[in-house]
């Protein structure tokens, strides 16, 4: 028997991060950290399954959800030797769907849906391989690499021939850069001290508590009120002392205008980075805040919702780094298109990776990024949150601020039976608990 795609089983899964205010910001004040999940079968007897999931934040996830069931046709009865030798392939089929095309092109609740899928499918080819996604990429040749991405839009400032010289010009020392990140990981910065709902008290903790772990950068929401900033900014570097990195995160809040003047308020602390400073859409905005806040340097991605964008950015110098997002483009093929973009921009890139089962993903993105693409860990940080890692079967690893290299086959997106279970919405026990606590 030739073994086959079978099933694909979605769930709405949804963590009360509110009730703590984790994850909080001046634009998302009581996010409850949410995965529209997907689980791919096979009838290859081996009991492999693909994984995945599109990040939200509560309301509207059920939506999502409900996307990713809509592509159950393209992919359930499919063989399963094809269907894996081919992704790039499968990516362009989903992509360019001639009616699906139409709610966005390559935007929004579709294209979201289609990652989810896209990363289920290298979920189970990479278990399949024995291998976790880094390592798999990485040990793909140049020109299977180029296959797996789409150049439509983006051969103005990058064609296949020039993508093919970048990921050569990677080749030696590969394997010397694969020990060098089994050994000591890849540099990691952390969130986790500096969501806008936490009082003065737990932010001077917990920035204190990132510097004894080893971090050597940390971020701040900002964006809800000038002086709230500056007095957080000042208990933060107070904390940390002034060769620790501060970065600052303004999720969307201003119009060109204002972040220009907000950031010059806040310059006086030395601000690595200003994250989403304006809509994350508005590509000459960005640039124009770019040139008039330097040398603070501009940050965006997380809600970029495509290559085409991230193309835009690049070419207008509008980013000083390159927040890529493992499920908001659609899947693995775009992310390594985006990451070669940015190889061929000298533009670092740093994963956005502020939410659930986002640190799981992204970290195989950048370790791929260092082994075969960019070469390079110079100036590269992946986003860390301590929230939410216990729900995963292969949760992230730190180390004195590293992330640890992980060794398990698959993308680290398989989450445990029992979490599918208690926080399935509306009816998992989490949910229906806290319906009878709150009744009258």
């Amino acid at each position: 028997m030739i073994p086959t795609i079978t099933g694909l089983r979605t769930f709405d899964i949804r963590f009360p991060t509110s009730q703590e205010l984790d994850g909080s910001d001046a634009m998302n004040p009581d996010p409850d950290y949410s995965a529209a999940y997907v689980v791919i079968e096979t009838d290859a007897g081996d009991g492999l399954a693909g994984h995945g999931f599109a990040f939200t934040i509560g309301r509207g996830n059920d939506v999502q959800t409900a996307a990713i069931r809509l592509l159950e046709s393209y992919v359930v009865g499919r063989r399963l030797d094809r269907t894996l030798a081919d992704l790039g392939g499968m990516w362009k089929e989903m992509v360019h769907d001639s009616q699906l095309r139409w709610l966005g092109p390559e935007k929004g609740i579709v294209h979201m849906a289609i990652s989810a899928v896209i990363n289920a499918l290298w979920d189970l080819k990479a278990k399949r391989v024995g291998l976790p996604v880094w390592q798999l990429l990485a040990g793909m040749s140049p020109e299977e690499l180029v296959a797996l991405v789409d150049f439509r839009y983006l051969s103005d400032a990058l064609t296949p021939g020039e993508a093919l010289a970048i990921l050569r010009r990677a080749e030696p020392g590969k394997a010397a850069r694969e020990a060098t990140l089994r050994e000591i990981g890849y540099p990691g910065y952390t969130t986790t001290p500096g969501w806008l709902g936490y009082d003065d008290d737990k932010l001077r903790l917990l920035c204190k508590q990132a510097v004894d772990d080893g971090f050597t950068q940390i971020k701040l929401k900002v964006g809800s009120s000038v002086e709230d900033d500056i007095r957080r900014l000042g208990i933060a570097r107070d904390a940390v002392g002034p060769d620790i990195r501060i970065a600052i995160d303004a999720n969307q809040r201003w119009d060109v205008g204002t972040a220009i003047a907000w950031v010059r308020e806040l310059a006086r602390f030395d601000p690595w980075w200003v994250e989403e400073p304006t809509s994350p859409d508005d590509v000459l905005g960005h640039a124009t805040i770019a040139r008039a806040i330097a040398p603070v340097r501009v940050a965006t991605g997380e809600h970029v919702q495509n290559r085409v964008v991230f193309k835009q950015l690049l070419q207008t110098g509008a980013i000083s780094y390159l927040q890529l997002d493992a499920a908001r483009v659609a899947g693995v093929n775009e992310n390594v298109a985006i990451l070669l973009l940015a190889a061929k921009f000298g533009v670092p890139v740093c994963p956005h990776a502020g939410g659930v089962g986002l640190c799981e993903l992204v970290q195989h993105l950048s370790m791929f990024d260092y082994v075969a693409v960019s070469g390079s860990m110079d100036n590269r940080v992946i986003e860390y949150v301590d929230h939410l890692h216990e729900h995963f079967l292969d949760p992230v690893t730190i180390r004195r601020g590293n992330y640890v290299a992980p060794t398990a086959p698959g993308f680290s997106a398989s989450m445990r039976p029992e979490s599918l279970a208690r926080y399935a919405y509306p009816d998992g026990p989490v949910w229906t608990q806290a319906r009878v606590g709150s009744a009258p």
